[in-house]
């Protein structure tokens, strides 16, 4: 044997969580926004951290709600499940929540974007919407 039985191994779960519940993942996530925001910056390039996917404690949610906070936009939208948008303190941060019919959180992301595109009207919308008001004048004549 080559004596790698004699050196001492220390396993350490880095899923568990520190004495206060905090990972360390939510820090991890904030130093990965602005590496995300400096792109953006620098290339336009629009990216997600899908937070929903991430061994996150209730300890990390709290201190990215704490750190992000809210800023000036929220929207719900309503179409198979609600959901949420919330601009944070941070322009071009935005967070996303997910639900189903029956209210599960079924994605919650972080977005790093000027617009997240389910604000975007789809532009057969647009011309829809171009059509019934069209009509609409056209009545009121």
């Amino acid at each position: 044997m080559s004596g790698l039985e004699n050196i001492g191994v220390k396993i350490i779960n880095p899923l568990t969580p520190q004495t206060d519940g905090v990972s360390g993942n939510a820090d991890a996530i904030l130093h990965e926004l602005v590496a995300l925001l400096e792109t953006y910056i620098d290339s336009g390039e629009n990216s997600a951290i899908d937070l929903h996917s991430l061994p996150l404690t209730p300890a990390d949610y709290e201190l990215l709600h704490a750190t992000l906070a809210e800023g000036e936009v929220h929207a719900n939208i309503n179409a198979v499940g609600n959901t949420e948008v919330r601009e944070t303190l941070y322009p071009g941060v935005w967070w996303l929540t997910y639900y189903n019919v029956e209210g599960d959180i079924v994605a919650d992301l972080l977005e790093v974007t000027s617009v997240p595109e389910i604000l975007k009207a789809p532009a057969e919308d647009i011309r829809d919407g171009l059509v019934r008001l069209r009509d609409l004048l056209t009545q009121m004549e």
